[in-house]
């Protein structure tokens, strides 16, 4: 076989470490990017927050910021400065805050909380939060149990669930003491009713009906319907759960407004009693780009919030001299050039998503105006051709992205649904025939709901043509139960 060199010329796309870095701060939400530019002014010597423009922009008007150039003319500052909604903080806003610490657990009967107190120790602050294991094992130590018994208390407060239910029957408990002490299901028993006296109140049920029931017995007794609601709980919610109304007042020989106010008295109960304890993750939003009219205009701006003021340390640049091939000479420029291509990266995302939410902005203008009836078909490709950007610069653009509205904080992909046809041959989106769903399920006799079917009906005459299957769709996306489940007494 005959070896031979050939020389071949073609196109081909190449992922540079440049354009990679790009893309993937591209899709970055504003939590994330906040941690990225934090590990980058970390890592690189040569990257430094710029304090100077921080304050000069305190004093000055928004928006009159300007860029700070280095010396060779490229761009080494990143100040984008752009209109807050306010500059208010958390001392002139006037709101009352407690910052997040443990929250010490009280007797039973007792209240929770740190009302009217903000003076917090540190070690109470950094503590780890309080769960529903700790609160009743805390009370669990409190009541002079023997031996015995306080081993049967520790093992059932060991199968209370995150809601407050106890996941094991008695019997199975037994199993898992034997081996170290041999108990009857009757002291079992009897500690898991005092463990029920604990705080929340219907924490140790086995279920929804005995939870409610240990809730009732808390009530005085002469509260106005606590007989009946005590009956209901313990015998008939599944009648309640269906809302069988007359077959409810016929078992309970009740009329209408004895009945009601059993249901109310229930409805007020939590058949969660585990939740009020559980410590909640918090998911923190920030938006990154403001919505806001000015004239009858209507603006875009993106936050400064999320971009924090860095430029390349002007010491360490004029410390590289030119031809000077030395280890820290290299060091100096190979982290130059990484922060340049950083700061270059964070520009292109500011102008990407600057682009992108203006022409959402301008395409839904009517929803700014009018509200989500006004909202308008839209998908990727619609903006990707308007900017002339391709779909999934579109799509890693406008995901983990929020826009700061007058209407609240929505995500970018909140503007974008698909389209349903009209009786004159039109469009409308999906959000809005959503909207329209709500506005009449709000308005309907809650004695007699309105069906899916009716709806259908409703939006015929209004000129939008839905399939009832996806008047269904639309009401579990917007968690609406269906109409047997949203019948009420008045």
């Amino acid at each position: 076989m005959r070896q031979s060199l050939e020389l071949k010329l073609g196109q081909r796309l190449t992922m540079t470490p440049q354009l990679q870095q790009a893309i993937r701060l591209l899709q970055l939400s504003a939590v994330e990017l906040q941690s990225e530019i934090q590990e980058a002014l970390e890592a690189n010597p040569l990257l430094e927050e710029n304090e100077e423009v921080a304050k000069t922009s305190e004093t000055d008007s928004p928006g009159n910021g300007e860029d700070v150039s280095s010396n060779n003319g490229d761009t080494a500052d990143l100040n984008l400065d752009q209109a807050t909604p306010n500059n208010e903080t958390a001392e002139d806003s006037g709101d009352d805050w407690d910052p997040p610490g443990y929250e010490y657990p009280v007797a039973p009967g007792g209240s929770r909380g740190t009302q009217g107190n903000n003076n917090f120790e540190i070690d109470a602050r950094t503590s780890s939060p309080l769960t529903l294991h700790d609160h009743l094992s805390w009370q669990m130590r409190m009541i002079s149990f023997s031996s015995n018994d306080l081993s049967i208390a520790q093992t059932l407060i060991d199968s209370i669930s995150h809601d407050g239910y106890l996941s094991c029957t008695i019997e199975e408990i037994c199993q898992t003491l034997l081996p170290d002490i041999e108990v009857e299901p009757e002291e079992v028993e009897a500690v898991l009713h005092q463990i029920q006296n604990f705080d929340p109140v219907g924490v140790g049920a086995r279920d929804v009906g005995e939870c409610l029931g240990l809730q009732l017995r808390q009530f005085a007794s002469d509260t106005p319907g606590l007989d009946p609601a005590r009956i209901i709980a313990e015998q008939h919610l599944k009648l309640l759960a269906s809302r069988d109304f007359t077959q409810l007042r016929r078992v309970m020989k009740l009329s209408q407004t004895g009945l009601q106010r059993a249901i109310q008295l229930i409805q007020s109960l939590n058949p969660r009693p585990g939740s009020t304890i559980q410590p909640s993750q918090a998911a923190y939003v920030i938006p990154d780009v403001i919505v806001r009219k000015r004239k009858g205009q209507w603006l875009v701006e993106v936050s400064d919030d999320v971009y924090p003021r860095i430029r390349v340390n002007r010491v360490y640049e004029n410390m590289i001299q030119r031809g000077n091939d030395s280890q820290d000479n290299k060091y100096l420029q190979e982290h130059l050039q990484d922060a340049r291509w950083f700061l270059k990266s964070l520009r292109n995302r500011h102008d990407t998503l600057l682009k992108v939410a203006r022409a959402i902005v301008d395409r839904q203008r009517d929803y700014f105006e009018h509200g989500e009836e006004a909202m308008k078909p839209l998908v990727l490709h619609d903006i990707a051709e308007t900017l002339g950007m391709h779909e999934s610069t579109i799509s890693r653009v406008t995901t983990q992205k929020y826009m700061l509205t007058p209407r609240g904080i929505l995500e970018l992909k909140y503007f974008f649904s698909s389209h349903v046809s009209t009786t004159d041959g039109g469009t409308r989106s999906a959000t809005a025939i959503r909207s329209m769903i709500k506005k009449l399920i709000d308005s309907e006799p809650t004695i007699k709901p309105i069906s899916d079917s009716k709806i259908v009906v409703l939006l015929e005459e209004a000129g939008v043509q839905v399939a009832r299957r996806t008047i269904a769709k639309y009401r579990e996306h917007m968690k609406i139960p269906p109409s047997n489940q949203r019948k009420t007494l008045v």
